[in-house]
């Protein structure tokens, strides 16, 4: 077995010795890299140490199942103890995969309505009241940082773009492979005659950018500035709030007018904008390693269909998720998902990424 239980143990013990030195504190891009990796080894290291005192405890039964007497009752605690350990095993795998360089981020949260008009906007909206749930499940903070709201008659409120900023322990982790195309199966409250209609809504996971990462000259940016048009709250229609930023180099266009104040929309703005602009760089990145994509996977192309909410059959079908036999994960509790119960569902996809990249890991 490749495990270095070893080596994991005395990374930690290196990591314990960088986090007390005072002279850490001031370096903050240093720090952060050691906590998020001390995080990530005190992890392993609670399952190395799981693993070994299961081992210990499964090597003290042998005795005991040569024992008429104890036979029964070792027998009980050694089925425990076999089905135990390979979980614990692979579970350590698991977190000893190479790591994604985003691991431990927030994000911004993108959604976009897709083919089918008014029902594709309200779709959206689902879509972002179903992860605006979740998040406060996970007691993770949401912020929405732009908008774009569409009102449908006799319906809730859809967005033809929405983006939102996700802060939180192991969000990243949680939602990364949620960038796709949704795609939506039912009635809408548009339809006079009962008939179902397909739409879709496009949603992007990005990582918030770190500054070392994104550097972005001020002489590089356009920033005009306009009234806020839509629904607002006193002075957000009344003044030169909103603010629009536009990335000469690369074309971005980013805007926000969701805050009265022009610097907090400035703010939110550059957010999105350093965002993006890493993603691009993702994007680049990828392509440019293509022959390494077989081991790239859960890449989370958003150009790729990846679900399917199908109302009338309450069913939700994740298509990236493919058994042996030919069989796609579907879950038959659509009305609970879309209110936010989403843990098996994210599980189920996660599980499955994990289980691809040990494959191709112990493949090579």
């Amino acid at each position: 077995m490749f495990l270095r239980t070893e080596e994991i143990e005395a990374r930690l013990d290196e990591l314990d010795r960088q986090l007390m030195d005072p002279g850490l504190a001031g370096q903050r891009e240093r720090f952060r890299q050691v906590t998020r990796e001390h995080a990530e080894v005190s992890r392993m290291v609670d399952v190395v140490r799981q693993l070994r005192a299961a081992q210990a405890e499964r090597d003290d039964l042998t005795e005991l199942l040569q024992d008429p007497d104890m036979r029964e009752m070792a027998q009980a605690d050694a089925e425990r103890l076999d089905a135990a350990i390979p979980a614990l095993e692979k579970q350590l795998r698991i977190l000893m995969l190479p790591k994604d360089p985003y691991e431990g981020r927030n994000l911004l949260l993108e959604i976009r309505a897709g083919t089918g008009g008014d029902e594709a906007a309200l779709f959206a909206g689902d879509l972002f009241r179903m992860y605006a749930r979740y998040a406060d499940k996970k007691g993770w903070k949401l912020e929405i940082l732009s908008s774009s709201e569409v009102t449908v008659a006799g319906a809730q409120s859809g967005y033809k773009e929405i983006i939102a900023a996700l802060t939180g322990s192991d969000v990243y982790a949680h939602l990364k492979y949620e960038s796709g195309v949704h795609r939506v199966q039912r009635v809408p409250a548009t339809e006079a005659q009962g008939r179902i209609h397909t739409s879709a809504a496009t949603v992007a996971i990005l990582p918030e950018a770190d500054e070392v990462e994104v550097k972005i000259a001020d002489k590089d940016l356009r920033i005009d500035v306009f009234r806020a048009g839509g629904p607002g709250g006193q002075s957000v229609n009344t003044t030169d709030s909103a603010v629009r930023i536009t990335h000469l180099p690369s074309g971005l266009v980013v805007q926000c007018q969701d805050e009265k104040s022009q610097t907090k929309n400035k703010a939110k703005a550059m957010k999105v904008l350093a965002a993006r602009l890493l993603e691009r760089e993702r994007e680049a990145q990828a392509a440019a390693e293509a022959a390494d994509r077989k081991a790239q996977v859960g890449s989370g192309d958003r150009s790729e269909r990846i679900r399917t909410y199908n109302f009338p059959q309450n069913r939700c079908t994740d298509h990236r998720v493919v058994a042996d036999d030919g069989s796609t994960f579907t879950l038959y509790r659509l009305d609970s998902i879309i209110l936010g119960d989403m843990d098996e569902l994210i599980t189920g996809v996660t599980s499955y990424f994990q289980a691809e990249q040990l494959r191709a890991q112990e493949g090579r």
